[in-house]
């Protein structure tokens, strides 16, 4: 079983994301929210820190780098030092 450490090691740009998303997504609904209750994400600040949560994971998980690339790019630098 993994420990907490690593777990916030692996997936610490995702946490970040949430952390950063939740934190945008109710300054958005606070700042400019739809007061009608018409606009399904907006309306509810729960709705909004949601939908902040879920963008800031995706857009922080684009920047970690999988281990296929991380190898693919080691072994280009080794090239590059040999030649």
């Amino acid at each position: 079983m993994e420990t907490i450490k690593t777990i916030l090691k692996k997936y610490l740009l995702e946490i970040i994301g949430a952390i950063a998303g939740a934190i945008g997504g109710y300054l958005y609904w606070y700042f400019v929210g739809c007061n009608s209750g018409t606009c399904p994400i907006t309306s509810n600040p729960t709705n909004s820190t949601i939908y902040g949560v879920i963008l800031g994971v995706l857009v922080f998980g684009m920047f970690k780098k999988n281990k296929k690339q991380e190898i693919e790019s080691n072994k280009d630098e080794s090239k590059d030092k040999a030649e």
